[in-house]
């Protein structure tokens, strides 16, 4: 790359030149729209060159919700080396320049550039020099009397910055950062002729970064769009899934019922000795999992009619314990609950939730078949919220760390006759009520973590 303001031509020269470099860093703003590349670009041809501008430059991105300039990259004349000239064929004002992403990587890797991007100034309380650039939209070069005594900021003592410039990146007058540079090798003056050179710069550059900005913001709108479009369409599909299902369970759930009939019948007209009963009691017992699966294919795709009412969480929990009583008692399973201090008032469908809390405790059953405990307790929850934190804990050593995270997912299971619909059911009642289920492992068991709102006893 040719020196950018070489100091010994002739101004008429010197000028023919400084725009021949500006027309040429048109054409790279207009060569990428990748803003990391295109940042690398704008302080490489600052700092590169046998004559460069300067011999660092850092670039200084505004956040405007927080009120804080991000550093983003630094670069110095030690790893500005790189820049190539692309296209022309030797003719200056149809070329541009380029970078390799090795150039990139090694620029992001220096020293200078972790320090610039963990820096972060504060514009309320910050570098007054800096908050002048940003308010008032200008260039200003600062030489090292000004600052020496400064204490509003760690700027200058963070970078061992003695003379420097802040140039606004601008944009439909909007600051969109800034870019500092000086010459900390040499410590020779920044000129009045670079000082132009850096504005005219900054100018181009500030609208060649909005622009890639807004090129980054359509693109993720497009991917939003896109995302959105293929949920819809999924959520179409599952529609129609849910809605065959729905139909195809109604038509075979009465054969079903005819066929467990006919079976139980046989069970009882049979002595218990012979082969046919086997093959009776077989019938019978795999048109009950079949049975069993439609429902819950049907609860699955239909959608819920939901009951909204007062209701006492304890009382739920208390019906369940009935419900489940026998089967505690056959497996040997000891239960223990504690309800906490209350009132535990919710608005809910009590049915529904009912059906929540037997699916999780027969799951706990299950995994028990030798006897265990199931331990059930009630607390507030601590996220400050109105909510209750209900916990059933089992013994039956826990759930397979790699299966966890897909418990909840439909039609997923790891049960010989089951459908993988109970705990996605669970979640979607849940949900329906403005609630959360969490599944982890404790100690020799898994504990699920049901979180509800609760309401006041008066409201």
């Amino acid at each position: 790359m040719e020196a950018p303001i070489p100091g010994t031509q002739s101004v008429a020269a010197q000028q023919l030149n400084e725009l021949t470099l500006l027309y040429r860093f048109s054409n790279t703003m207009l060569s990428t729209i990748r803003l990391n590349k295109l940042t690398h670009l704008i302080l490489t041809a600052l700092t590169s060159g046998t004559s460069p501008l300067f011999e660092r430059a850092m670039l200084f991105l505004r956040n405007e919700r927080s009120g804080v300039l991000q550093g983003m990259l630094g670069v110095t004349t030690d790893t500005a080396d790189g820049l190539i000239v692309v296209g022309g064929d030797g003719d200056s004002l149809s070329s541009h320049w380029d970078i390799g992403d090795e150039v990139i990587l090694r620029q992001r890797a220096s020293d200078l550039c972790a320090r610039v991007r963990a820096t972060r100034i504060e514009l309320d309380e910050g570098c007054n020099v800096i908050k002048q650039v940003i308010v008032e939209n200008r260039l200003f070069h600062i030489e090292d009397i000004d600052c020496d005594e400064c204490t509003a900021c760690t700027f200058i003592k963070q970078f061992d910055v003695t003379s420097f410039a802040a140039a606004p990146l601008v944009a439909r007058d909007k600051t969109l950062g800034i870019i500092v540079v000086d010459n900390p090798v040499s410590g020779k003056r920044i000129t009045q002729d670079a000082l132009h050179f850096l504005q005219l710069f900054a100018n181009q550059a500030g609208m060649a970064i909005e622009n890639s900005m807004l090129y980054n913001r359509i693109e993720e709108a497009h991917a939003n769009l896109s995302d959105a479009r293929e949920r819809l369409i999924h959520g179409e599909r599952l529609a129609a899934i849910g809605e065959m299902a729905t139909n195809l369970v109604h038509e075979l759930k009465n054969p079903l019922i005819t066929i467990g009939g006919f079976a139980g019948r046989l069970l009882k007209s049979l002595p218990s000795a012979c082969r046919e009963h086997r093959y009776a009691d077989t019938i019978f017992k795999e048109v009950g999992h079949l049975e069993k699966m439609l429902v819950d294919i049907l609860a699955f795709s239909r959608k819920p009619t939901i009951c909204y009412c007062r209701c006492d969480l304890e009382e739920i929990l208390k019906e369940c314990f009935d419900s489940c009583a026998m089967t505690l008692e056959d497996q040997g399973i000891r239960l223990v609950s504690d309800f906490g201090t209350g009132p535990w008032s919710l608005l809910g469908d009590a049915h529904q939730l009912k059906q929540v809390f037997l699916n999780l405790m027969l799951n706990a059953c299950e995994v028990m078949p030798g006897g265990g405990v199931i331990d059930i307790s009630i607390c507030r929850a601590r996220s400050g919220k109105k909510s209750a934190m209900v916990r059933i804990k089992d013994t039956g050593g826990g759930i397979p760390p790699a299966i966890l995270p897909r418990i909840f997912t439909p039609f997923f299971t790891t049960k010989q006759h089951g459908t993988g619909l109970g705990l996605s059911i669970v979640n979607r009642i849940l949900a329906n009520h403005n609630g959360t289920v969490e599944a982890a492992n404790s100690g020799d068991g898994a504990v699920f973590t049901v979180t509800l709102p609760l309401v006041e006893p008066h409201e």
